[in-house]
């Protein structure tokens, strides 16, 4: 089972939503969120608005697929603009009967897989500190990220491990990169908007099993 994260232009979101309801996936949550492109780059390759949507949903490996060449088939993915695709591979699930509700079986196994091309990496930030985790991302070789607001509600010690207070304004910034570029790039992150700077960033990372719409240039 995989949990399918589409990044999308708002235009495009009733299109992926009929996309989703056609392959009969029981679960979809959409979020509003904004890309990291600079003024510069959004008029380079003609794009009006940074402002996008993450549309979120679970598929076994078969509709993983089916979904993701729907995708490509009909948004055009690839394209300035257009969107990414990315299938985070799930490693448990709590409870059969959750199981069989999320891949439609009702006698489900699942065995998730270990080695992928991919990893989302991804950045909690205090709230507008974006460009200069952008910035260190992009001094070890990322081309682009999203961003998603939040707000975070933590420990009353959190200060005292991570430099900023868990209970305020956050931003994540997701980063989609080949493997061999993961590590450079969370190190670069650490080392100039880590938790001793004023961004406090923490950074993790996740396999990403499939993937579409990723481009060698900043979209």
């Amino acid at each position: 089972m995989n949990i399918v994260l589409s990044i999308i232009y708002p235009a495009g979101l009733k299109i992926l939503t009929d996309i989703h309801q056609n392959l009969r996936l029981p679960f979809t949550m959409v979020l509003h969120g904004r890309g990291t492109a600079t003024d510069r780059m959004l008029d380079l390759l003609g794009i009006e608005s940074r402002e996008n949507r993450i549309v979120l949903t679970v598929a076994d490996p078969q509709k993983t697929r089916e979904l993701i060449e729907e995708q490509r088939r009909v948004l055009y993915l690839g394209m300035p603009g257009n969107g990414l695709v990315i299938a985070l591979p799930i490693k448990s699930i709590g409870g059969g009967k959750t199981l069989a509700y999320l891949s439609g079986d009702a006698s489900p196994k699942y065995t998730p897989e270990a080695a992928y091309d991919h990893e989302l990496i991804l950045a909690i930030a205090n709230e507008g500190c974006t460009d200069m985790v952008m910035d260190a991302a992009r001094a070890a070789g990322a081309t682009g990220g999203t961003v998603i607001h939040g707000k975070g509600v933590g420990q009353e010690n959190a200060k005292k491990f991570f430099n900023v207070s868990i209970a305020q304004e956050k931003e994540v910034v997701m980063i989609v990169t080949y493997r061999p570029q993961k590590a450079a790039i969370m190190q670069s992150i650490l080392k100039l908007a880590g938790p001793d700077s004023k961004a406090g960033a923490i950074v993790l990372s996740l396999p990403v099993s499939e993937i579409a719409g990723l481009r060698k240039q900043e979209n």
